[in-house]
């Protein structure tokens, strides 16, 4: 496993440092692992101390919430180790004044020793202090009670909460209150796909295999309670908060705030994925989703997972939420725009015209249409295939936008177009939409080009689509400003358009000329394998892209293969 790391021993030294230099209202003690806010006042002016910390590995916790609005000081550990108590002890010291501090505390063993020990020397130095408890693991439910469970990303909560009544001026008494409070009212529960890896090791902490994932593991590296299979994002984040529904006894019509943390590995992408998974079913569940918030807030090192925290809230405690704060790694408002992904018109008159006419026209699909389906399954049918091609010079993305593009157009209704030319505007339409990348305008100007070459035909004889063929495939060179020989889909498109055109000239039956059109365009394809990329994404890895026919070329000879059974 390949960190960019000098010493080992020297990890977490080194990581502050390198924090502390980006965050100027910070401090690092030069004898401690601890990170402090640089401006506090002078200890009988300043507001009750909040302070976390814990084992390092988790970033941006714990040092990443110092600042104004949440901690005053974070007490970092070893990686996945407890700071010692005179450690804490030195950060209770450098942040606390007369209102005394709260060490705020994930639920483990080593933790709460060694700050509990460190809570009771400071009040042995006449410095009030208490410390509120974060256990908010649902995982463990069936088998312990609540207050033997594991803290988890819902500490987070608890840092905007008591930071935020401390920054008020509320006494000791008041922001514990407020953060035991919230503490109780949270429940969370986490996935990994696979385990993480430590900075001084070189295999995980544990293993998955491909048709594995962990439910309910905690934050350093351990396993989960359950070991089962794979799910889609749907289906898993419901499993997470049925859990913590269930455990936190949740009834409809009461008010949550969501946090979806990652937990370390997992691209924002996903996150987002099951963000929407969770709002939509906290929704379901007939709750008022008041803020949420998604991103890496505590995560395990390089895990790849996530877990999702529910906590319930009150005007007095969103108000805290809201609250401001100068901490960046604070993942802002939260404001939650739960209808905005229902989508909206985009006032394309064209558009919405093409929508009435497909819902309004019904019947056996044209022998065109059945044309494109027989492509469409044909492009569904390879998507691994032209996956592995394009992430082997490329971005991997052919197969899925492919497939996409086939499920597009099998889903286009029974349409009574009156044309081919119409037939092809509105196969272009439907790919613009279907595809991202290049794929999608290179196959929507084709079109284009030979719907325009067809309109007015009535039905377009065998010269009329050689003609279409070949101005589609001159389209796509204009656009892309690619040429035959520099490894694209014109090394299979413009072979098999000339064969086309030579064998209709020629007045060879039509499926006789289609099947020469097919050879070509896969003997184009074949021919790519050897070709040095000169554009695209291919292009920057020069011969290291040369082994391997180009996907696109791929892709073009296999639904042109695909057609023959039409052509006749």
């Amino acid at each position: 496993m390949k960190k960019l790391l000098n010493d080992p021993s020297r990890v977490v030294r080194e990581m502050l440092e390198g924090l502390a230099m980006l965050a100027p209202d910070t401090a690092l003690l030069r004898d401690a692992n601890v990170v402090v806010r640089r401006a506090l006042p002078e200890p009988h002016a300043r507001h009750v101390a909040i302070i976390s910390g814990g084992g390092s590995g988790h970033e941006p916790a714990h040092a990443g919430y110092v600042g104004e609005g949440m901690l005053a000081a974070a007490v970092c550990g070893e990686v996945f180790t407890s700071p010692s108590t005179d450690a804490v002890l030195a950060a209770i010291r450098a942040s606390a004044g007369p209102n005394g501090a709260l060490l705020v505390v994930k639920n483990y063993t080593g933790d709460r020793l060694n700050f509990g020990l460190a809570a009771e020397l400071a009040r042995a130095e006449g410095i009030p202090v208490e410390v509120v408890v974060v256990a908010d693991d649902v995982s463990l439910r069936n088998t312990v009670e609540r207050g033997r469970r594991r803290g988890i990303a819902g500490t987070v909560f608890v840092h905007k909460i008591a930071g935020a009544a401390a920054a008020a001026g509320k006494s000791l008494a008041e922001v514990v209150a407020a953060a035991r409070s919230a503490a109780d009212a949270i429940g969370t529960m986490g996935v990994a796909l696979d385990g993480c890896t430590l900075p001084a090791t070189q295999q995980s902490s544990f293993s998955l295999a491909d048709d594995e994932i962990e439910l309910g593991l905690g934050i350093h590296g351990e396993k989960g309670v359950q070991r089962t299979k794979p799910m889609p994002a749907d289906q898993l984040t419901d499993t997470l908060l049925t859990a913590i529904a269930d455990d936190l006894q949740l009834a409809g019509g009461e008010r949550v705030a969501l946090l979806v943390n990652g937990l370390g590995a997992t691209t924002p992408m996903e996150l987002a994925v099951v963000a929407r998974a969770a709002v939509n079913g906290l929704r379901e569940r007939g709750l008022r989703i008041e803020r949420a918030w998604c991103g890496t807030l505590l995560s395990a090192l390089n895990m790849p997972g996530c877990s999702v925290s529910v906590m319930r809230v009150d005007d007095a405690r969103l108000a805290l939420l809201d609250a401001p704060t100068k901490v960046a790694t604070w993942p802002g408002a939260g404001r939650v725009n739960v209808d905005g992904a229902a989508g909206i018109a985009s006032g394309s008159a064209h558009d919405v015209a093409t929508n009435e006419v497909r819902e309004n026209h019904a019947g056996e699909r044209p022998p065109l249409q059945l044309a494109f389906d027989a492509a469409a399954r044909a492009l569904i049918d390879e998507e691994a295939r032209l996956t592995e091609l394009d992430s082997k010079a490329g971005d991997g993305d052919l197969g899925s936008s492919m497939k996409r593009a086939g499920e597009a157009v099998l889903a286009i209704p029974p349409t009574a177009w009156p044309s081919a030319s119409e037939a092809l505007a509105e196969l272009a339409v439907t790919l613009r939409r279907a595809i991202a990348g290049s794929s999608g305008p290179f196959y929507a100007t084709a079109l284009l080009r030979a719907s325009r070459r067809l309109a007015g035909t009535g039905e377009p004889a065998a010269a009329d689509w050689a003609d279409g063929f070949d101005l589609a495939v001159h389209a796509i060179s204009e656009l892309g400003g690619a040429q035959p020989g520099e490894r694209t889909m014109l090394d299979a498109l413009r072979p098999a358009a000339d064969a086309f055109a030579n064998a209709v000239r020629r007045n060879e039956p039509l499926a006789q000329a289609w099947a020469a059109t097919v050879d070509a365009a896969e003997k184009g394809a074949a021919s790519t394998a050897s070709m040095m990329p000169r554009v695209g994404r291919a292009s920057y890895l020069g011969e290291r892209a040369v082994g391997e026919p180009d996907g696109g070329a791929v892709a073009v000879a296999c639904w042109l293969r695909a057609l023959t059974p039409f052509v006749r």
